[in-house]
This record gives structure tokens, sequence and C-alpha cells, in this order.
């Protein structure tokens, strides 16, 4: 089942256009990440996931509905940030104690042994925590209430490595135990990758790559040798990216493909490429990356 479908997905800010034409589907039950670099509409398309925002043009369905102003959307999303704000007249035993009211699967003995292990306090404020402990309390939130449409945005910043490795394993533990729709964001995909059944990488507001993590993981392969056989091998295929590697020798990432298997006998070398390092070099705006800068 479909939980979004979007189709010709547009959103502007006056003249600039932040999401540009996007065609995309969410499967139910599965842990998506939403990859790309900062700046490149992440967030924005979250935020029309959600029905925080209208779009511009195209359409966007989540369970069949326009998620803005759905009542529906609404009951059944929680949409966590670095932003996310609570009354500023409750403590943090407070906030835990009331959420059991707005959402319907809340599991309050959850809460309570992840507030206990991150060792939080209940009569601190949620605005005086530090950035990684606001976080990581909001984090809780996210995981207790088990929300059909759980979306995290970025949840990670400002944790350290410690609780970042805690949140991802408490998210898979309890998605295993109660699976629900996730989306989780991130320019990391090394971290997570692990977690992720689909990826759903976007650059400049387009999406790239719809695919599953398994396919990602087969995506790209490095290929290295003399300079001018290489050219001779690559004939019309894509390169992702490229560097020189000595006076007469090249690396360069191309899709991987049935050809692939004949570049040994060209008497080149294969690697393996990464799918955080395929997503990196998919996203790069120039094929040489940084290396360009300083020609």
């Amino acid at each position: 089942m479909k939980v979004v479908a979007c189709r010709g997905l547009t959103k502007a800010y006056g003249h600039t256009k932040v999401l540009d034409g996007m065609n995309f589907n969410l499967e139910e039950n599965k842990i998506t990440g939403l990859i790309g670099r900062n700046g490149v509409g992440k967030t924005t398309l979250l935020k029309l996931i959600a029905g925080f925002y209208k779009e511009t043009s195209g359409e966007i369905k989540v369970w069949g509905e326009r998620p803005f102003n759905s009542l529906t959307v609404s009951a059944n999303t929680i949409f966590v940030d670095d932003h996310m704000s609570f009354a500023p007249a409750l403590n943090l035993g407070e906030i835990i104690g009331e959420m059991g009211r707005f959402y319907a699967n809340w599991n309050a003995e959850l809460a309570k042994r992840l507030f206990d292990y991150f060792s939080f306090h209940p009569k601190q404020s949620h605005d005086t925590l530090s950035k990684g402990k606001r976080n990581t309390f909001n984090m809780i939130i996210g995981l207790a209430s088990r929300c059909p449409l759980t979306i995290f945005d970025e949840p990670t910043t400002g944790m350290d490595a410690a609780v970042r490795k805690d949140f991802y394993r408490a998210l898979l533990k309890d998605y295993l135990a109660f699976p629900r729709t996730i989306i989780l964001s991130s320019h990391h995909l090394d971290e997570i990758e692990d977690l992720l059944e689909d990826i759903l990488l976007i650059d400049q507001g387009e999406v790239l790559l719809n695919v599953s993590m398994e396919e990602m993981k087969e995506y790209a392969v490095g290929i290295s040798g003399k300079e001018s056989v290489l050219e001779e091998w690559l004939l019309d295929r894509e390169v992702l990216y490229a560097k020189s590697i000595g006076p007469d020798s090249k690396y360069v990432v191309v899709k991987k493909d049935y050809g692939v298997s004949e570049a040994a006998r060209h008497g080149l070398t294969v690697r393996p490429v990464s799918a955080s390092d395929a997503c990196v070099y998919l996203t790069n705006k120039a094929k040489g990356g940084i290396d360009d800068v300083f020609k």
C-alpha cells in the first residue's frame, strides 16, 4: 500500500522553486531514508507530507488524501525535528504524561523507560535543555507515539556518537515490535543504511533515485587503471566521479551494469563503491568534486 504518492510535486517561494516536479511513492510499514545534502529541499518535502505546507502545484497524497488541512493525516502523523516545541508551562515529566491525550498509540511504558535510560529529570524544562538533550527527548516522543506515519528530520543533530547509536538501535527494535511507516531524513547515509529498507535520494529539489537499500548498495562501482585504456573502455558510459591517481592513471565511478565485468579483461581494476559514497558522487556539482577547485 502506498502511504505517500507524489506526482509532479512542486513547491516554490516566490520565484524560487525548492521542489521541482517530484514523482515518487513511499510504501507502508517501511523505513525509508530521505537522503540529500543540506539545503536541497528535504525539510520542505517532509513538511508537505506532514501537511504543514501547501504544495504550489502537482499532487501529493498521504493515505489517498491531500495532507494539507487533513484531520486524518494530522491525527496519524508525527513530525520530529530540532524545532519541536511544547507548552513552556509544562516540565518534561508533565509533557510525557500528557502525550497519551494526543496520540492513540502512545506507549507510556516505553516513554518512561527511555526517559530514565537517557537520564532526564521530570522537573527539567524542554527549553533549557542542550541541543543534543532536546533532540534526544524529541526522539523519545517520536518513538513512543507510535504514529502510523513517523517522520524524523535530521533527528540526531547535537547528539554524541553513543546516543546516536542508542537512538538507531531503539528505533529499529521498536519498529520490529510495532511496524509503521518511518521516514528518516539525513545527509549521513553511512550512519543509517543498516536501518533502511528504501531510499529516496533528492538533489536541488528533484528525485534522483527511489530504490531499495539493496539496489543502492549495488548501484555503482569504481574502476581504475591506465588512463588511455580506461577512456577507451568508458565509451558512452556516464561517469559519476573521476580523479587522476598518477601520471597516466585514473579512477572513475560509474553505474554498475553488465559490461562492468569486462573491465578486468582490459587490465582495469574494479572495486565496490559504498551506498553512501554513491550518493555523494550522484549529488556532486562537479564530477571531480573539491579537487576541481585546485586545478
